[in-house]
């Protein structure tokens, strides 16, 4: 898919999806510190689903040498890549519904694969606060962690498949 297109898709659905974000997030009293970002979120979540469509391992390594260098007209306000890093962990939700709202279709083949999300390392996990009514022992082919394990389903056309059960019990376990 095209950078224009793909942007147009994500922009589209971002004015959409921020105005019943907007309705329903409660007023915070607080004001924003420090300035605020150049970059538009269509713009971070367009270069985020970029680097899961290339064939680079790791974000900083796709950022830093395809972003800053080939994509600079494309995105002339780029960030820091620490800076982008962080804004980045704002827009799960945004990019969760983006990608639910564009689910691919039921061919009849279906792919499932699975992955841990670590929380901490085994031997704090008395110690742990973060996430601690969530996060729970499992178990991998590489031995036991605490955490989440994610399971993605994706058709045989490449195409990510979402239970919209499924994808609106996490979201309301994310949100409480």
């Amino acid at each position: 898919m095209m950078l224009t297109t793909l942007f147009c898709f994500i922009d589209d659905f971002m004015k959409e999806f921020s105005l019943e974000w907007k309705k329903n997030l409660l007023s915070s009293q607080t004001t924003q510190r420090g300035p605020s970002c150049c970059m538009s979120d269509s713009e971070i979540m367009t270069i985020v689903i970029l680097f899961h469509q290339s064939n680079y391992r790791t974000f900083k390594h796709f950022y830093k040498e395809h972003v800053t260098k080939t994509l600079r007209k494309e995105f002339p306000c780029l960030l820091s890549y620490s800076r982008f890093v962080s804004l980045m962990k704002g827009l799960f939700v945004p990019l969760f519904a983006f990608l639910h709202h564009h689910r691919g279709a039921v061919t009849g083949i279906s792919y499932v694969d699975s992955t841990k999300i670590q929380v901490c390392h085994n031997k704090r996990i008395s110690r742990n606060k973060v996430f601690s009514k969530l996060a729970k022992t499992g178990k991998t082919t590489a031995g036991w962690f605490f955490g989440f394990k994610l399971h993605l389903i994706v058709n045989d056309k490449g195409e990510i498949m979402v239970h919209p059960t499924n994808a609106y019990l996490l979201i309301e376990k994310l949100l409480k």
